[in-house]
């Protein structure tokens, strides 16, 4: 399994939960280390997720709007699409961000929450090259939604168009 893959399913784990989930339960889950959960967790903090560690195990704070970082892959002429396909489906896209092999994770802030914050967003981007082509392309994106159904639309909308990597 990916990386990227277990954090998915650790945030599906943790937003769904009622209770903390320790380490020692996520370990067990996707058979790997405590110390590998931790760090994914500390990834997942860094990536901006609101994970609160407490002393019975970890738990994202805000349950009422429901984030999710995707994993896509596209081409420059597909961005708006993407975009759009998010906002059109109750999303918010929170952020875009790469995991470079050198520098690390470089991320940017996005706010966009509508057509007209892509088509924003979209005309500046004509003044410079996205970040996805630091890294053949795939990039991810937090997006935030009302619900775990809007955010499963969301998903299920941009994967029939070929952009989940």
């Amino acid at each position: 399994m990916k990386i990227s893959q277990r954090q998915k399913q650790i945030i599906d784990i943790l937003q769904k939960a009622e209770n903390p989930i320790n380490g020692d339960t996520l370990a067990k889950e996707f058979s790997v280390s405590r110390q590998i959960i931790v760090k994914d967790i500390s990834l997942l903090k860094a990536f901006g997720l609101d994970i609160i560690s407490t002393n019975k195990g970890y738990k994202i704070e805000n349950k009422t709007e429901y984030k999710k970082i995707i994993e896509t892959k596209h081409e420059d002429k597909d961005i708006k699409d993407e975009l759009n396909t998010i906002v059109d489906n109750g999303g918010v896209v929170i952020d875009v961000f790469i995991n470079h092999p050198v520098y690390g994770v470089i991320k940017k802030n996005l706010d966009i929450h509508s057509r007209n914050g892509v088509n924003n967003f979209v005309k500046n981007m004509t003044k410079t090259k996205p970040l996805k082509e630091l890294t053949e392309d795939v990039h991810f994106h937090t997006i935030s939604a009302k619900s775990l159904d809007d955010l499963e639309k969301i998903e299920e909308a941009l994967r029939e168009k070929g952009y989940l990597n």
